[in-house]
């Protein structure tokens, strides 16, 4: 039996279809530094272990960026006696 290798690192095709983003999409990202990659010679690769790590950090702060602006709502809600 042979066991399936995972790769560690992927093309751009890969990675944008990883990510549920369009190809255009991971190159504007890619250029503006936003996301991990390495250059091997004239090709561009993600290393899966980054990209894995790297949507778990945006998850995290969108998730703290929501629970900040709810605890905003809350605290600057009035309660309609005018004071």
């Amino acid at each position: 039996m042979e066991a399936t290798v995972s790769p560690v690192a992927v093309r751009p095709k890969q990675a944008a279809r990883m990510l549920n983003i369009s190809q255009r999409t991971l190159w504007s990202w890619t250029k503006a530094g936003l996301l991990p990659h390495v250059r091997v010679g004239g090709a561009v690769l993600y290393p899966v272990a980054e990209l894995e790590a790297w949507l778990r950090q945006q998850a995290a702060r969108q998730a703290a960026r929501q629970q900040a602006e709810a605890a905003e709502q809350v605290g600057g809600q009035d309660d309609g006696d005018g004071r």
